[in-house]
């Protein structure tokens, strides 16, 4: 078995890579695209991807949206190589809250994914943030980040799943036929008094049973774990015209394989003890 912590080159003699596996893991960009769009309610064309990683929202707009262009902002510049040479998107490398410029870089809809909007740590940096987000979006524009809560929101502990490895992706990786990724979620520190947590990310390939690779802390996160009113209210500060709140999966795919969604309304009973939310800033 080989073993890497993330300070070591992701990609070493195996052929592995984080970004890799985190795609596989933990992003289903095509199913965002589609929930984006049913959030935003119109004709989306051009998406803004902040805190963007390898832009995988960004590349599968551009696939799946007819005349579709993104935007992507991410501080690293090795992730966004990935999206290098993708027709209809943009990179940006640089602060979300300064690298982008409105009137310049103006967009139908900004998502921040995967809990991202978390790495802005206190209430002056998330409206500082926001107010800027605003200006950055076209009438009828919107902007949705997501957030997790619930009564496990603060405890500390870990999630597992699988993930049958694509063949195409197996032979480029130089994995074993069969092999699958056991993807691990660990909170391993939670603060609810400060809403300050640290999550990582773990990653184990498999195959009939033997540990063939392991990447340890391939991802790890120290982040202000943002609660839905508190988005609501800082959206509302920094000169939104309404807050909502959607469910992470759609509530219907018609025949077409439109989604369509519908706000959930305070007092609803649909979230789960622990659930995961996107928050919809409108302009």
């Amino acid at each position: 078995m080989t073993t890497m912590d993330a300070g070591e080159a992701a990609t070493g003699g195996t052929g592995l890579d984080r970004h890799e596996l985190y795609e596989l893991c933990v992003q289903n960009p095509s199913a965002l695209v589609a929930l984006l769009r049913a959030i935003h309610g119109g004709e989306a064309r051009v998406l803004g991807e902040d805190f963007s990683g390898t832009a995988a929202l960004s590349r599968a707009w551009v696939r799946e949206v007819e005349g579709g262009s993104a935007v992507a902002v991410d501080h690293d510049a090795e992730p966004l190589e990935r999206a290098r040479g993708v027709k209809g998107v943009r990179t940006i490398v640089g602060d979300v809250r300064t690298a982008s410029e409105p009137g310049t870089d103006n967009v139908d809809l900004i998502w921040v994914g995967n809990f991202s909007i978390g790495e802005l740590h206190t209430r002056e940096a998330l409206v500082l943030y926001l107010r800027h987000a605003r200006l950055r979006l076209n009438a009828g524009g919107v902007f949705v980040c997501d957030t997790y809560g619930g009564e496990s929101a603060f405890l500390v502990g870990d999630v597992h799943r699988h993930h049958p490895v694509p063949t195409e992706l197996g032979d480029r990786l130089g994995l074993p036929r069969g092999s699958r990724v056991r993807y691990t979620w660990h909170q391993r520190h939670a603060d609810p008094l400060t809403g300050m947590v640290e999550n990582a990310l773990h990653f184990r390939v498999e195959c009939a049973g033997v540990v063939e690779h392991e990447l340890h802390d391939a991802f790890v996160y120290r982040w202000r774990l943002w609660s839905v009113p508190e988005l609501r209210d800082a959206m509302l500060e920094a000169g939104f015209d309404r807050a909502e709140c959607y469910a992470q999966l759609p509530d219907a795919i018609d025949q077409d394989g439109r989604a369509h969604v519908r706000a959930i309304e305070s007092g609803e009973k649909e979230l789960d003890d622990s659930f995961i939310v996107c928050v919809a800033a409108r302009v």
